[in-house]
């Protein structure tokens, strides 16, 4: 049984949303308002995977990388709202996280800023390789989980388990396999430099050894 851990998660979250709503310039309402909306979010009782752990380990891997991005504003915002809408039982979650995004965000940074960040969210669906460097460099933050350390990826995988629960064990184990096997195969999973170094060779043996043990 896991316990819920997003408690341990709530003051990395809250001290990395105050930085950020300062460094892009919100109003205190503007800043308040978004925080509500991305707490009340990322704790919703559906989620075991997709929750403040899951945001807080992006931002500690975005911090280690924004000195080598062209944009690190519009990829933190990605960062922030890229799951923002998550329900298991759908298929257009990045569609409606990026939506929400536009709506909420709009007026706080520039157009173009928003629309990148929009379609942003919505290549976390698919995981493809992008010419946009910072595109790849935030598909390979939300992937990064995938080459954790063993006791982190047992937990993610109970984690998405959970979250699927309302799914037959043995349709899931299949459509898991898939899942964990089209990562297996891409060469490489990573598309930068950074990640390939730290997470590549880990993150095959994870899933190396998930799809043995399913």
């Amino acid at each position: 049984m896991i316990i819920d851990s997003s408690e341990k998660y709530v003051n990395s979250f809250n001290q990395y949303w105050d930085e950020f709503s300062k460094k892009i310039n919100m109003s205190k309402a503007q800043a308040d308002m978004l925080y509500a909306v991305v707490l009340n979010a990322y704790t919703e009782p559906q989620r075991h995977y997709h929750t403040l752990q899951h945001i807080v380990e992006c931002l500690d891997l975005f911090h280690q990388v924004k000195a080598q991005l062209d944009d690190p504003n519009a990829v933190e915002l990605a960062i922030w709202f890229h799951d923002v809408v998550y329900n298991p039982q759908a298929k257009d979650n990045e569609e409606q996280s990026a939506q929400r995004m536009l709506n909420l965000c709009q007026g706080i940074l520039t157009k173009s800023v928003i629309e990148k960040v929009y379609s942003w969210i919505i290549a976390t669906q698919q995981h493809q390789p992008s010419q946009q460097r910072d595109l790849n460099y935030l598909l390979d933050i939300d992937l990064a989980i995938l080459g954790s350390s063993a006791a982190r990826f047992f937990q993610y995988e109970q984690q998405i388990q959970l979250e699927y629960a309302w799914v037959s064990k043995e349709i899931y184990q299949v459509k898991r396999a898939e899942v964990l096997l089209h990562f297996y195969d891409m060469q490489p999973l990573y598309q930068t430099e950074y990640f390939r170094m730290y997470f590549e060779e880990n993150a095959k043996i994870n899933l190396s050894q998930a799809l043995s043990s399913i």
